[in-house]
């Protein structure tokens, strides 16, 4: 279990976070939601590291392999979709994920030549082409379709099943899909 004590964070004098504290289960997707400009991010890269807060702590992170999708996708843009994935993994297991995101038609595309949907579907399927101990994402289903959307996020909960996965999302579909959450307020 990933806990979460009594974080808080300021900004040139201004609380962004105050005194949070969660408990992240093993397994299952936990939520962190709330309004745009509520923090969210903040705490996402504080978990990450990124970032370092004023108080508190955060403890189960140690030695765990953490895979991200960040709100902006962080291609690199010299770099072909398959090599992109590739990154993180072998070839083969690239060129399966990418077939698993409907990707299977633009592998060899650099991102400059792909949509916004699509370069969303090829970070993550970087994410999860990682062998990650935690899967942590900002607004992962951005600029997906409905349709589209309901097909990755089967993806996510199969991942899901046996690791945990932090979503930062406003948005309260994919709240829903949580096991447990925490909602940060303003």
């Amino acid at each position: 279990m990933i806990e979460l004590q009594n974080i808080s964070k300021s900004f040139d004098g201004v609380s962004v976070l105050d005194n949070i504290s969660a408990e992240i289960p093993d397994s299952g997707i936990f939520a962190i939601c709330g309004a745009s400009g509520s923090g969210k991010t903040t705490l996402m890269r504080i978990i990450l590291g990124l970032e370092q807060p004023d108080s508190g702590n955060i403890s189960g992170l140690e030695g765990k392999k953490t895979a991200v999708v960040f709100q902006n996708d962080r291609l690199l843009p010299w770099l072909s979709a398959l090599d992109n994935v590739a990154a993180v993994c072998s070839k083969e297991r690239a060129k399966e994920m990418l077939e698993k995101v409907e990707l299977s038609d633009a592998l060899n595309k650099k991102p400059a030549e792909l949509s916004g949907g699509m370069c969303r579907r090829v970070a993550l399927a970087r994410a999860l082409a990682f062998d990650a101990d935690i899967l942590l994402l900002d607004e992962p289903f951005k600029g997906l379709d409905t349709e589209l959307r309901g097909r990755i996020v089967k993806l996510v909960e199969d991942f899901a099943n046996t690791k945990p996965v932090i979503l930062i999302t406003h948005d309260p579909w994919e709240v829903s899909l949580a096991k447990a959450k925490l909602d940060i307020e303003k």
